[in-house]
């Protein structure tokens, strides 16, 4: 699936495919149920207090059309395998859409 940039969508790699990060309502009430606010995550992110384990659950629930085989797991790794420097804009693509919507 290709992430369409003028719908504020981001690719993620995990293990060798590319998800699209779609922030869905859905997907971003179950992150909420998990994480807490998504405000609060928003300014811990900002204040760069986010934690790798919830930037991972983030992805982890906005992942669009997620397969079985997509583990939370896989999901960490592939934030760990590119490192803060390349996932940061992904971050900031589906922070955005939370503050701003589509």
């Amino acid at each position: 699936m290709i992430a369409n940039a003028a719908r504020g969508e981001a690719a993620l790699r995990v293990a060798g495919e590319h998800y699209v990060l779609r922030p869905s309502f859905a997907a971003l009430v179950a992150a909420e149920e998990e994480l807490g606010p998504l405000f609060a995550l928003v300014e811990r992110a900002a204040a760069g207090a986010m934690k790798l384990s919830e930037m991972a659950v983030l992805f982890w629930h906005v992942i669009d059309a997620r397969p079985e085989a997509v583990t939370r797991e896989s999901v960490g790794e592939a934030v760990v395998g590119m490192g803060l420097a390349e996932v940061t804009p992904l971050l900031r693509v589906v922070l955005r859409q939370i503050l701003m919507g589509r």
